[in-house]
């Protein structure tokens, strides 16, 4: 399936707040000091590692916003594999400009292709399996929107974008509730009927009464694989089944053959290392 861009709406704020960060209260200080403002530059947006780009639309934004004027070409659109050295896109305006949204251009590139690159490793591990890899809410304050791209960039799918698009039972809702039973009997009668609802179990026990009580989804929260295969057997394509922690390149074959439906990976956008990439003058 083609990637679908998010719409400029979606990240314009998010750019330029950045972008302000960064000016501070004079500007470019270095750059406006050095170069003439007549001056044009040619850049090269360059991978310095293998991954998958994500966030190449972000960028252009940051460039475009300081020099409205400047043109800019892709050669590896987002969703894009690249090697060392593979120049991802060509930048060609205001010198000044160029330097000055360089780094803002860059964080955003970076980190969005970091986690695009990191799921899609999960996804190569996961291959030829049912299990999608997918992401959570344990994302970067403010920029949740992006990093979900990002994973879908990577080939990952997405898990619920905040607490208002579906019933998640955690463990906490069911102590307080007085166990699942009661926290999903409330919820069947509070949720809309286009709501589902999964709770997140922790032994085969409390999936026997998910299941029971017919939920849309479990979530087999920290189980071994044999208990995983176990849940699966269980489950037998009642529910939908999320295997969900401690969830590793290394791990995630094993965890995929037990026959989940999903596995649900929180550091793909919290803690996913960005993928090295520069910008060269041409």
């Amino acid at each position: 399936m083609a990637l679908t861009p998010l719409p400029q709406i979606m990240f314009e704020p998010l750019v330029r707040m950045a972008l302000l960060e960064d000016l501070g209260r004079a500007g470019d200080l270095t750059t406006d000091i050095i170069v003439p403002p007549e001056q044009r530059a040619t850049m090269a947006l360059a991978a310095r590692q293998p991954g998958v780009v994500a966030g190449l639309d972000i960028a252009a934004l940051a460039f475009r916003l300081i020099d409205p004027s400047a043109e800019i070409a892709l050669s590896h659109p987002d969703g894009s594999r690249v090697k060392a050295g593979d120049v991802i896109a060509t930048i060609h305006g205001a010198a000044r400009a160029v330097l000055t949204a360089e780094r803002t251009a860059l964080n955003f590139l970076c980190h969005l292709s970091g986690v695009a690159t990191a799921t899609a490793t999960l996804v190569e591990a996961v291959r030829g399996q049912r299990a999608r890899i997918v992401c959570t809410r344990k994302t970067t304050p403010g920029l949740r929107a992006l990093e979900k791209y990002a994973v879908r960039a990577g080939g990952g799918a997405n898990h619920r974008f905040g607490l208002d698009d579906a019933v998640l039972i955690k463990d906490n809702h069911i102590a307080i509730a007085g166990g699942i039973r009661t926290a999903v009997e409330r919820a069947r009668k509070g949720a809309g009927h286009m709501v589902k609802i999964e709770v997140e179990v922790d032994s085969l026990d409390q999936l026997d009464t998910a299941l029971e009580l017919g939920v849309d989804a479990v979530l087999l929260d920290n189980m071994s694989v044999e208990d995983l295969a176990r849940a699966v057997s269980m489950i037998d394509g009642r529910a939908i089944a999320e295997a969900s922690g401690r969830i590793t390149p290394a791990t995630a074959p094993g965890v995929a053959a037990t026959g989940v439906d999903l596995i649900s990976v929180g550091w793909l956008t919290h803690s996913a290392p960005i993928l090295d990439i520069g910008l060269d003058c041409r």
